[in-house]
C-alpha cells in the first residue's frame, strides 16, 4: 500500500500549478490581449488556493487569494494584463511557492509584495476604466443544473458552498430537484440524491460558472444552458456513471464544435497515466542493476559448462535481463523541455536586470534524458545562460552600433548523438575577448608570458577556478566561480563541455551529456592483471599495436591510422603495473568530440553490461575513473573516464609538438 504523505502530493501537484501558472504569466507578457491564457493563469491560481485550504496551508491560500482576484479584473477586463502587472504576479508566486514547500517565508516580504501588486492593479485598473466603462458586458441569463455523486457528502463535498458561489455571480433562483430521492426505507442517509435547477442572471460568462466546480467537476454532472440560445450554448460535462442524468429539464442539445474545453478537460487528458515517486523508480534500477550483475554471473557459469540445457537458460535470462533494462531505461527518460521550460522566467528576470532585450527559443525539446541527469544539469545551465546574458550579449545601444538588431538572442538546443546528448547554449553577442582572457590568465598565472596555446585551450581558461575576466563584481557574474562549477559538473556527469566563439558574431557552449549514469554497454579490457571498462559509446576502433609501431613510437606516442596521427596513452604506464607489456597489445580509440586518443591494453575481453557504482569519498577526485562495477565472477573492474583521458592525451601531444 501506498503511504505517501498526502502533504507531499499537494506539494508535487502545487509545483506542477506553479509551472503552468508560470508559463502561463510569460505567454502573456508577449500575447497581454490573449483570454485562453487569462482564464488559464486565472485557474491555476484558484486550483492553488482551493488544493491549499484544503490540505491546511492556509498562509498560502489566503496570499494566493490576492494573486487570484487580481486576475479575476483582469478577466472580467476591469484590468489590464500589463507587462508590470505580469511581474508583480510572478513576483508573488516566488512568495507563494516558498509557502508550499514550508520554507521560512517573511511575513513582511509577503505584505511588501501584496502592496505593490495592489499598486500595480489599481494603475491598471485605472488607465482601463474607460474602456470598461464603454465594454460593460450585458446581463445574461443562464440555467445551470447539476448533480453530485451519491458518496459527495461523504467525500467532504457540500452543495450549498457551491450554490453560495454562483449566488456571488449575480441574481440567483435555486430550486431542488428531488425525483431521484428513494423511497424511505432504502434511503441511506449519507448519500445525496438530490439535484439543483437554477437559473442565473450575471455578466459573467460560462467560465465562471464552471470554476464554480472546479474541484467536482469530474465526478458530477453539470449542464449550462444559455436562455434563449439553447441550441448553440448547451454544453454537457458528465462522468460515464451518470449518463442517466436530467430527465424532466429541457432537453440537451449537442455541444458546440468551436466551445472552449471545460475546466477538467485537461486533466482527463493524463487519466491513463500514473505518477510515481521518483524514489520508486531509483530502487527498481538499482534492482535492475543487481539482475544484469547477477545475469553475469549466471552466463560465465554457463559458457564454463557442457550442460545445454543450463546454457539455453542462460541465454534466455540474458535476453530478458536486456529487455527489462531497456525497459527501465526508457521508464526514466522524460523530455528535456521540462529543462528547458524553466528557464523563460530565468530570461523574462535577466532582461529586466540588466536592461537588455532578450529573447530566448529553444530547441529540440523532445529530446529525452534521464531524470537523474536532467535535475543535474538545471544548474550549470542557468550559469551558462547567466553569462550569455551578462557577458555576451550587448546593451540595445551597442547591438544597434554595431550593426545588430536591439534584441539579444539566446538558443537553447538539444539533441541526440549515439548514447550522448548535445546541448547547445548559443548567443549572437560579442564573442569571447581572446586578448582579454590571456591577459587575465598570465595575470592569474595560468599561463607563462607568451606561452603558445590552441585556441581550444585558450577558451578552455575561462572555466578555471576563479577566472573570470569581468571588470566588476555583479549580482549575476564576476566572481569566477561558476564556470568552474559547471565544468565540475559536467565532468560529473561522465560529460564534457565545448566552448567555439566568433568576435562580433557570438559564441557556442556544447555539453555532450550520457544518456544515462545507470548501466551502459562497456568494453572490457585487461592491463597487467586489472580489469578495466571503456564506455562502449567512446569507443571508435581497436587495432593491434605491433612491437615495430610500439619501439619507433616511444618518446613520442603516436600511431598513423588513416593517415592522421593519432596520439596514445600507454595505461599500462598510466597504472604503474610494473609488469612486461603483452606481445600483441591493442590500441582502444576513443573519442570525445573532434578529440580522439589511443588506449593502449594488453588484452580486451569482450563486451560488459556495465552497472555503474560511485566511488567512495575518498577516490572522488581520482580523475582517470569515473566509477566501478561489478564483474560476472564477483571482482571489480574499473571504469576509465575517457573524457579526462582524451583531454590529457592531447594536451601530453602538444606539449610534445611544441617541444620538438
Amino acid at each position: 500500500m501506498s503511504g505517501q504523505d498526502p502533504v507531499e502530493i499537494f506539494r508535487q501537484e502545487a509545483q506542477e500549478l506553479f509551472e503552468e501558472i508560470e508559463q502561463g504569466l510569460l505567454d502573456l507578457a508577449h500575447r497581454p490581449g490573449d483570454r485562453d491564457l487569462v482564464d488559464a493563469v486565472f485557474r491555476g491560481l484558484h486550483t492553488l488556493k482551493g488544493s491549499g485550504a484544503m490540505f491546511g496551508f492556509d498562509a498560502l491560500a489566503a496570499f494566493t487569494h490576492h494573486c487570484e482576484t487580481a486576475f479575476d479584473r483582469v478577466r472580467k477586463g476591469e484590468v489590464a494584463a500589463t507587462s508590470e502587472l505580469v511581474g508583480a504576479v510572478l513576483a508573488c508566486q516566488d512568495h507563494m511557492r516558498a509557502l508550499a514547500e514550508g520554507g521560512a517565508a517573511s511575513e513582511a516580504t509577503g505584505e511588501m509584495l501584496l502592496a505593490e501588486l495592489h499598486r500595480v492593479v489599481e494603475s491598471a485598473g485605472q488607465a482601463s476604466s474607460a474602456e470598461v466603462a464603454a465594454a460593460e458586458p450585458d446581463l445574461n441569463t443562464w440555467r445551470v443544473r447539476f448533480s453530485l455523486p451519491a458518496d459527495a457528502l461523504v467525500n467532504g463535498t457540500r452543495p450549498l458552498p457551491l450554490l453560495d458561489e454562483l449566488r456571488e455571480l449575480g441574481d440567483c433562483q435555486v430550486t431542488a430537484v428531488t425525483d431521484n430521492i428513494p423511497d424511505f426505507d432504502i434511503l441511506v442517509a449519507s448519500e445525496c440524491h438530490l439535484a439543483w435547477d437554477v437559473t442565473l442572471v450575471t455578466k459573467h460568462g460560462r467560465d465562471a460558472i464552471e470554476d464554480v466546480f472546479i474541484f467536482v467537476i469530474d465526478d458530477m454532472t453539470l449542464d449550462i444552458q444559455a436562455v434563449g440560445e439553447a441550441s448553440v450554448e448547451a454544453a454537457v460535462v458528465e462522468k460515464a456513471v451518470v449518463e442517466a442524468a436530467p430527465s424532466a429539464a429541457a432537453p440537451i442539445a449537442a455541444p458546440a464544435k468551436d466551445e472552449a474545453p471545460a475546466a477538467g478537460e485537461g486533466r482527463k487528458a493524463g487519466g491513463d497515466t500514473v505518477r510515481v515517486p521518483a524514489e520508486r523508480l531509483d530502487e527498481m534500477m538499482d534492482r535492475v542493476g543487481e539482475l544484469v550483475i547477477a545475469q553475469s554471473r549466471l552466463k560465465q557459469l554457463a559458457a564454463s559448462s557442457s550442460d545445454i540445457a543450463l546454457r539455453a537458460v542462460a541465454e534466455e535470462i540474458e535476453r530478458l535481463a536486456s529487455e527489462m533494462r531497456d525497459t527501465m531505461m526508457v521508464v526514466r527518460m522524460v523530455p528535456i523541455a521540462q529543462l528547458f521550460g524553466r528557464f523563460r522566467r530565468l530570461i523574462h528576470d535577466l532582461a529586466r536586470d540588466t536592461g537588455k532585450t532578450i529573447e530566448l527559443s529553444t530547441e529540440g525539446e523532445a529530446t529525452e534524458l534521464d531524470k537523474t541527469v536532467i535535475e543535474r544539469l538545471a544548474d550549470p545551465l542557468i550559469h551558462l545562460i547567466r553569462n550569455s546574458a551578462d557577458h555576451g550579449l550587448e546593451t540595445p545601444e551597442q547591438r544597434l552600433a554595431a550593426g545588430k538588431s536591439a534584441t539579444g538572442n539566446i538558443v537553447l538546443a538539444a539533441r541526440q548523438s549515439g548514447a550522448e546528448v548535445v546541448i547547445t547554449i548559443t548567443d549572437d553577442g560579442r564573442g569571447v575577448d581572446r586578448a582579454r582572457v590571456r591577459a587575465k590568465a598570465e595575470e592569474n598565472g595560468l599561463i607563462q608570458p607568451g606561452q603558445v596555446l590552441s585556441d581550444s585551450d585558450l577558451l578552455q581558461l575561462i572555466f578555471a577556478p576563479g577566472f573570470s575576466t569581468a571588470a566588476a563584481i555583479t549580482n549575476l557574474s564576476g566572481r569566477g566561480v561558476g564556470m568552474d562549477v559547471v565544468k565540475r559538473t559536467i565532468e560529473g556527469l561522465r560529460g564534457s563541455i565545448e566552448l567555439s566563439s566568433t568576435p562580433g558574431e557570438g559564441s557556442v557552449v556544447s555539453l555532450r551529456i550520457p544518456l544515462t549514469l545507470a548501466i551502459i554497454d562497456g568494453l572490457l579490457v585487461r592491463v597487467g592483471t586489472g580489469r578495466y571498462v571503456i564506455p562502449l559509446s567512446a569507443v571508435e576502433e581497436c587495432v593491434e599495436l605491433s612491437v615495430e609501431q610500439d619501439m619507433r613510437s616511444t618518446g613520442r606516442s603516436l600511431i598513423t591510422l588513416r593517415d592522421q596521427l593519432v596520439p596514445f596513452i600507454r595505461l599500462r604506464s598510466l597504472f604503474a603495473t610494473g609488469l612486461a607489456p603483452d606481445p600483441h597489445q591493442k590500441v582502444v580509440v576513443v573519442a570525445v568530440g573532434q578529440e580522439r586518443v589511443g588506449l593502449v591494453v594488453d588484452q580486451i575481453l569482450g563486451d560488459h553490461q556495465t552497472v555503474i557504482k560511485p566511488l567512495s569519498s575518498f577516490h572522488a577526485d581520482v580523475g582517470t575513473f569515473s566509477g566501478a562495477t561489478i564483474l560476472g565472477d564477483g571482482g571489480v573492474a574499473l571504469i576509465l573516464d575517457i573524457a579526462h583521458l582524451v583531454a590529457a592525451g592531447q594536451r601530453s601531444d602538444a606539449q610534445l609538438r611544441a617541444a620538438s
